[in-house]
């Protein structure tokens, strides 16, 4: 049976949020992608120091905020004390204007309450069980089994997720996205994977292998695997990905894919 996140399967991804124009990951983003229509945000958490589930990307907080530090290191109470719009500048550094306007370091449990009827793909940075454990707290706490999919670079943390919650939707590991596309490569089959998880969420080409086109993208899809290729920011390339068939973008620039999404539906591509 497929899973509620994906009915109808999310085509525009906003890769945190919408932040082309917005300080990523922050509510600011999110509320605008929600705002203009996406159909799910990518995010990325983090573990605090006192073991709050926080959204954000890098390791650290100094390339977006005034502050510096690694998050996990930094109570929430110290993150939540950072202008998180300090350094966001939409003309190369010629004005920040979000800078002082109260743009914050949100938890999950906050974004999740405030956009109550969005879809999040959700990447648990921090490596090891404590974080996947306060996740999975996270998960049932809102009861947002069917509008969460779990993704994570660190193979322990997903196959210890998908114990804790084995109802929700989560991506394949790293390990496991190489095994499906080298299975795809001499034409193996791929369905057994469907029984681990439903997303396989791919470049388009890792170094010298190429992931995804027409021919490796049916036989993915035809074994009942949902596709989701990242992070595509321009518009041929959009365009290419949409015609072959592919189940979701991710995107920096969620405006584009919607307006191309328009077009077609409009009759301005046939």
């Amino acid at each position: 049976m497929e899973h509620p996140f994906f009915l109808p399967v999310p085509r525009v991804i906003a890769h945190r949020g919408d932040s082309a124009c917005f300080p990523e990951n922050t509510l600011t983003a999110f509320t605008s992608a929600r705002d203009i229509g996406v159909d799910c945000i990518e995010t990325d958490v983090h573990l605090t120091a006192d073991s709050e589930v926080v959204i954000w990307h890098d390791d650290l907080v100094d390339r977006n905020t005034n502050g510096t530090g690694r998050v996990e290191e930094l109570t929430l109470e110290r993150l939540k004390s950072l202008d998180a719009g300090f350094r966001f500048s939409p003309d190369g550094g010629k004005s920040f204007p979000f800078r002082e306007t109260g743009v914050r370091i949100i938890t999950l449990d906050e974004a999740l309450e405030s956009l109550p009827g969005m879809k999040f793909n959700v990447d648990m940075k921090t490596k090891g069980r404590q974080i996947v454990e306060a996740c999975a707290a996270c998960v049932r706490r809102h009861e947002a089994q069917d509008r969460l999919l779990w993704a994570s670079f660190h193979h322990a943390n997903l196959k210890y997720f998908r114990s804790l919650v084995p109802e929700a939707a989560t991506s394949f590991s790293k390990p496991e996205a190489f095994e499906i596309v080298m299975s795809a490569h001499v034409h193996l089959p791929v369905s057994r994977f469907t029984r681990i998880a439903q997303a396989l969420q791919v470049p388009i080409q890792y170094g010298i292998i190429q992931v995804i086109s027409p021919k490796l993208l049916e036989h993915y899809q035809k074994s009942g695997i949902i596709v989701q290729v990242w992070t595509i920011n321009d518009r041929p390339t959009m365009e290419e990905l949409l015609d072959m068939g592919v189940d979701g973008i991710f995107t920096d620039n969620p405006r584009q894919l919607l307006e191309i999404l328009h077009d077609r539906s409009t009759g301005g591509k046939m």
